[in-house]
């Protein structure tokens, strides 16, 4: 555990106690007497009213009505945090309006050398949604989906829902369990298990008209819907085996559903299986580009007729 992390939790320990004493803060944090002394008057120094008790194992108690110092945040944990929130610029995250009051707020609280800091890492730092004209823009494409957070504040007291989407034919409503709420290639996405039609259902967030709680009593248990959606597993037809060029490939960028398996302790050689839905063109022209993206380092085991004539066709139009 390294010193800040180790005195911070320290400073938790104690201000939950009414006394202590150097033994038990030795044995708590396995951590020898000298050191244990020296992390105490650290923490003494940041302004934790302790108050030492005459004996033998140097019992300390805090003073009433104290209450934990105000945290304080190291030159790199404020470097972090900075290019955490750079990172994420245009990437369309929720509470959008919170993560700029707190940028805000988190430079009140640092000096001005500091600042000039981040300042210039504002200026050498590009990523993926930073406009390297004008590296504080944020565009328009960064504000979330309206509907994005009130699904979240839903989410965190129930996962499940009464969806109202807009599709094709209409407008539709569900009844659905929430497995997982995902961001992909820039939008997000709802993986839920559809409570009425007992099947997985994928819905754009984008195509939300409303959200609110299920609150019918005839709900299934998590692990019965679990078991009913490993029933409905479709078989594997995608089978490939992936060299190192192939996992370096894949590791910047796959299909959210696509996983490997290394077959090596060393990392260098890896199986894949999936499932691919052949009758949705979607995912068959996606899947066809993706496997062209992973390149030649790829040995194939099983394949749909469908994605190889995709592949077929695609490298005809280089090499007519």
């Amino acid at each position: 555990m390294k010193k800040v992390e180790r005195i911070n939790t320290i400073m938790r320990y104690i201000n939950n106690r009414a006394n202590f004493t150097i033994s038990e803060i030795m044995r708590e944090f396995n951590i020898s007497r000298s050191t244990a002394i020296r992390d105490i008057r650290e923490i003494e120094s940041m302004g934790m009213p302790l108050v030492a008790e005459v004996g033998r194992d140097g019992g300390y108690f805090v003073m009433n009505n104290s209450v934990l110092p105000t945290v304080r945040f190291t030159d790199n944990e404020i470097k972090a945090l900075f290019i955490a929130f750079m990172a994420t610029r245009n990437q369309q995250l929720p509470y959008l309006k919170s993560r700029q009051s707190l940028a805000e707020k988190l430079l009140g609280l640092i000096s001005e050398n500091q600042q000039e800091d981040l300042v210039h890492l504002n200026q050498i730092l590009l990523f993926e949604g930073t406009n390297p004209n004008n590296p504080d823009l944020l565009e328009l494409s960064d504000l979330p989906q309206p509907m994005l957070e009130k699904l979240i504040q839903i989410l965190l007291l129930d996962s499940f829902l009464w969806i109202t989407i807009k599709e094709e034919e209409g407008i539709k409503s569900y009844p659905i369990y929430l497995l997982h709420l995902y961001h992909d290639k820039g939008f997000w996405m709802i993986d839920g298990f559809d409570l009425k039609d007992d099947k997985r259902r994928i819905v754009p967030v984008d195509n939300l008209t409303d959200v609110k709680p299920y609150s019918t009593k005839n709900r299934l248990s998590k692990k019965k819907i679990l078991e009913k959606l490993s029933k409905q597993e479709e078989e594997m037809n995608l089978v490939l085996e992936l060299g190192p060029k192939a996992i370096a490939q894949f590791k910047k960028y796959h299909p959210l559903k696509v996983s490997i398996s290394y077959t090596n302790p060393y990392q260098t050689t890896a199986i894949l299986k999936t499932f691919i839905n052949v009758t949705n063109p979607e995912e068959l022209t996606e899947i066809t580009n993706w496997l062209l993206f992973l390149g030649e380092d790829i040995e194939v085991k099983e394949v749909p007729e469908e994605v190889l004539v995709g592949l077929q066709e695609r490298l005809s139009l280089f090499c007519p």
